[in-house]
Order: structure tokens, then sequence, then C-alpha cells
């Protein structure tokens, strides 16, 4: 299992060309075929964290809930994306995988796992103003929201 570290604003350019000189990305804010399509690759919203409650239960992509990893949450974008998060008020960003479907509250546009709300030190807050960036997506169609 592969784990992202947090990177700071200045650092994000590098981080990210690191990733996509390793192999670990395909061409930022394009899909797997090169296109993009009709998913937005930057949009800002409230996002929330799920913790400890949901550790081992199974994730909409069938693997197990672990809150020590860097994962999220989204409605529609496939299993495997790689999405840049920063929380707005501190500008700290972290890089984290979707695995799960998610957050089912009205107004929110992600669930982040526990330590990735951590990275961005948003934990005593509960949900954050933040700003999602799609650096990488995996084989498939964006989902419809059920």
């Amino acid at each position: 299992m592969l784990k992202f570290a947090t990177c700071s604003q200045s650092r994000s350019g590098l981080a990210t060309a690191l990733l996509l000189a390793s192999g670990l990305l395909h061409s930022p804010m394009l899909w797997a075929d090169g296109v993009r399509k009709s998913a937005e690759p930057v949009s800002e919203g409230r996002m929330s964290f799920y913790g400890h409650a949901f550790t081992g239960r199974a994730t909409a992509s069938g693997e197990p809930f672990n809150p020590t990893e860097l994962t999220m949450a989204h409605k529609t974008l496939p299993f495997g994306t790689l999405v840049k998060v920063t929380n707005l008020a501190n500008n700290r960003s972290v890089v984290v995988r979707v695995n799960d479907r998610g957050p089912w509250l009205t107004g929110r546009i992600g669930d982040l796992s526990r330590a990735a709300a951590a990275q961005i030190k948003m934990l005593s807050q509960g949900v954050a103003q933040t700003r999602m960036e799609v650096l990488s997506l995996v084989q498939g169609e964006p989902q419809q929201p059920d």
C-alpha cells in the first residue's frame, strides 16, 4: 500500500513532479485515456473526516477502512484517483487516494480518513473549507451519485 507525504504549498509542484516521474501518477488533470471528461479538476467546499469507528468496515471499493491511511470518500471520482486536498484556513495540503463513496451530507465535497485530516490540521474543527485538486485519475469513468 502506497502512502503519500503531505505537501506544503511551496513543495506541492515538486511532489507532483516526483510522483509523475516515478510513474505513480498519470498526466495531471486528465482521465486515463488522456482526455479530460466532465469532472472538474479543482473544486472548493467543506470536507469532514471519519475515523476509528469505521476501522475494518468495507469501503465502497471493497477494501477495509483504515483510518491511518491517506484516503478519502468522494461521490463520483473513480477509486484509486489521487487528489490533493488543501485546508484553506491554514494552507496545509495532503495527497489522498479515493477508496470510498460519500459523503452523503448536503454541502460536503468529501470525507477524509483521520490520518489525512490530521495532516491538514482539521481534527479539532471536524469540518474544514478545502480545495480539492485531482492529480490523477485511474481507468474508468466517474460514477453517478446514488
